[in-house]
């Protein structure tokens, strides 16, 4: 028995209200715990209905929507617990990235990550928030790219979000600033191919995280 082929424009809609709706909960436009309708969401965006139930579907399986059924579907409140859980697997994907991919960066992957780190410092400056996280995101997408290990890439896609967005709420200047620092070093390590040097500046970086995720777990107790 073969698998019918599914129009490729209903997929692509899909992925773009996905990445839409995705970012409008991350950055807050829409709020923890908003009542999300597919058909008002569907007209925001111009799409048809089916492409925004996919993608909201999708989210739930993320952990950033969550729906009741005959009774709403709204966007997860912060639960810093939770995110702490989600940070926790992300720390270990790339910790497993740093192993796999610092012995083997190219000086192209290693200049892409000066250049990324040169962004996210001039963004924490600034207090540009997004420019930081997009920055932060470049120039950690290479060590991924370079494991090479798509489980591995799907895992960190998958809950990155949920920790994003508790960033956003708690993001401090003074932090981004000591991150600057560590990526310097992760660089550095990345540059002279030494991995456990990396894989631990990596630890490093996500425990920093997590203990701030744990203080702002503690304030909200």
């Amino acid at each position: 028995m073969t698998t019918p082929l599914l129009p490729v424009g209903r997929v692509l809609l899909r992925d773009q209200a996905l990445t839409r709706i995705r970012a409008a909960i991350v950055g807050g436009e829409l709020a923890p715990g908003a009542v999300v309708k597919d058909a008002e969401l569907a007209a925001r965006l111009g799409l048809s209905v089916a492409p925004v139930r996919a993608a909201l579907a999708r989210l739930v399986d993320e952990g950033l929507v969550e729906a009741k059924p005959q009774s709403h579907t709204r966007v997860t409140p912060l639960r810093p617990g939770a995110v702490r859980d989600a940070a926790v697997v992300v720390r270990a994907m790339h910790e497993l990235a740093a192993r796999e991919a610092a012995g083997r960066v190219t000086a192209d992957d290693v200049a892409t990550m000066r250049a990324a780190n040169a962004r996210f410092a001039a963004a924490v400056d600034a207090g540009d928030l997004d420019a930081a996280l997009a920055a932060d995101d470049e120039l950690h997408a290479v060590l991924l790219a370079r494991a090479g290990n798509t489980a591995l890439t799907a895992t960190v896609e998958r809950f990155t979000p949920a920790i994003r967005r508790l960033e956003r709420a708690r993001f401090a200047a003074a932090h981004g600033r000591g991150s600057v620092g560590l990526h310097d070093r992760l660089i550095a390590a990345c540059a002279a191919h030494d991995v456990d040097a990396a894989v631990a500046t990596t630890t490093e970086i996500w425990t920093a995280l997590l203990s701030e995720l744990e203080e702002t777990h503690d304030d909200a107790g």
